[in-house]
Parts: structure tokens; sequence; C-alpha cells
């Protein structure tokens, strides 16, 4: 009952926004898991994922905001109140040797806009399945690359839904996290300044680049990506490996036998299978190194 009035008040208010009640998540992760949004809307246009922000504070209705969701596992119970879809927010166009990109662009398809308009400086996000919002929240890289390295503006919604123009030192970004996520922003656009190189030779980077992700990543299965952020002096996977995980199954979801810092969805796995396979390795991986792995994915909604 509490969802269809706040629904029917929301079409009300905001009358030109897409809203669905009771939208299964798991279709908007890399994952495939996750429960139900209460409500699942997708603004089209800057003014409407502000009007929404405002909506949900004015009536005291929790909201969530979700990317492409490449880096993410929902619970399986889901997620209360509103969640709020980025994709269509997807543009991306030049300014000389400046591209500039909506939140809802997946940074692969900067980095291939950016070939072919001659620019480099985005090879390194070829193979990064996020999507622009995401990449700055938690200052995405790879290859030796990072988002901040190219960044130097962003136009953000605070939490209040208020508009904000950051600028590159304003971000704030560090190894996998940013000012974006720890002052709760809603990324709109990005602007990366770029620099004029021939397209053969960017071409050339990023197909090297493609063949090492398709040579060690485990693409073939649904997963979301790195788990585990880089512990100091350590890699992750290597660590994994060598506490004997690698293939270690729980559920549907494994520990990737192609790559042991993955875990993938190889047999209908739940959001509680992905969380227990994480809580085990973790474990195991302290008590054979001393080691205490730090999550990367993201975590959100509720248990079932």
């Amino acid at each position: 009952m509490y969802t269809t009035q706040i629904m029917e008040q929301l079409k009300q208010e905001i009358p030109t926004l897409i809203v669905k009640p009771n939208e299964d998540l798991a279709a908007y992760t890399f994952t495939k898991t996750g429960g139900q949004a209460d409500l699942f809307v997708m603004p089209t246009s800057h003014q409407l994922a502000a009007e929404t922000i405002k909506f949900a504070n004015t009536n005291n209705v929790p909201l969530t905001i979700l990317g492409n969701g490449s880096n993410l596992i929902i619970k399986d119970g889901g997620i209360r109140g509103i969640v709020m879809y980025l994709d269509a927010l997807h543009a991306i166009k030049r300014e000389g040797t400046k591209v500039i990109a909506g939140c809802g662009a997946k940074i692969i398809d900067v980095s291939r806009f950016a070939l072919e308009a001659s620019l480099s400086g985005l090879e390194f996000a070829c193979g990064i399945p996020g999507s622009v919002g995401g990449a700055l929240y938690m200052n995405a890289g790879a290859y030796g690359g990072e988002i901040s390295d190219v960044l130097i503006e962003a136009t953000v919604l605070t939490p209040t839904g208020e508009l904000k123009y950051l600028q590159k030192d304003q971000l704030e970004a560090k190894y996998r996290k940013s000012s974006i996520a720890d002052n709760h922003y809603v990324v709109l656009e990005a602007v990366f300044e770029l620099t004029l190189a021939e397209p053969h030779t960017i071409r050339l980077k990023m197909e090297e680049l493609t063949e090492m992700r398709e040579a060690k990543q485990p693409l073939e299965y649904p997963s979301c990506g790195s788990v585990f952020k880089r512990p100091p002096g350590h890699f992750a996977g290597k660590l994994i490996q060598d506490a004997g995980l690698q293939g270690h199954q729980i559920g549907g979801a494994q520990v990737s036998m192609k790559h042991a810092g993955f875990i993938v969805n190889i047999d209908h796995a739940s959001a509680t299978d992905y969380m227990e396979l994480i809580d085990h390795v973790q474990k195991t991986v302290s008590e054979k190194s001393g080691v205490l792995l730090e999550t990367e994915v993201k975590i959100i909604g509720e248990d079932k």
C-alpha cells in the first residue's frame, strides 16, 4: 500500500519520469543477482534526476542510485524505497581535446569515442565495464591508469538535489575512492582532458590491453569484476590462490579458475551465495597469510 501511494504521488509530481514498481534488479547487475526495487525510476535529464532526489528528501523515502551494476552486489531481499537508474544519461561529445560524457555512458564507450576522435589518455579504460558515474565514484583504474589521471571536472547533484561543479582537486581522488563517494554526490557528467595522437597508435594500445584482459579475466561468466582491493605489498588473487581457494564454490558462486580475484556466477548463484563465498575467502586468507582482504565490490540492499 505504501509503495502504491508513493508511486502515485511520484507520477503526479514528476509526470515525465519513468516509474516501475517491484522491478527485478538482477537484470541490472553484472552478477545477475539481486531482489526487487520497490520503485525503479529512470530519469532522462539532469532536471528529472534532481527532482527525484528532492522528492525523496521531501517525502522521507529512501533513495538508492544505480549505475550499470558492474562492481555491485544487490542482496536477495532487494532495495526499499526508490532506486534511480541513470543509464539514460549517456550522451558523449567532444570539445577540442576534451571529451564530455554523461554519467550513464559506459566508460568503454567513452574510450572508443576518444579513439575515433584521435584522442589519447583513456586507453586504459577500454576494458573497464562500469559507467562514467561509477568510474568517478570509485576512481576506477586498470593497467597503470586511473580516471583521475584524465578527469578535470564533474557535474554532480548533492544529497539535497542541488547542482554542483567540481574541479579535479575537489574530487580528492585516491585508490578506489573519491570525495564523490564520501559526500554522497550523484554524478551527472564528467569532462576528460585528453591529448591528440595517431589513431593507429591508440588502437594498438587498446588492442594490446584488450588481449591481456581477455587472457586473464573470466569474461565468459557473469561476475562483479575484481572483488577485493589490492592489499599493500600483495596481490589479492595470489593470496586467494595460495590459500587453496581457486575453484572453491558456494551455491552457484565460484572463485574463478581463470583469475582467483574474481567470483563468477556459474550456476544461477544468489547474492547470498556471493556474500557467503566472499566471507569465506576473507576468513581463510586471513588465517593463512594474516592479510585481511577488503572488498572493492559494493554490497547494498536487504537480506531476503
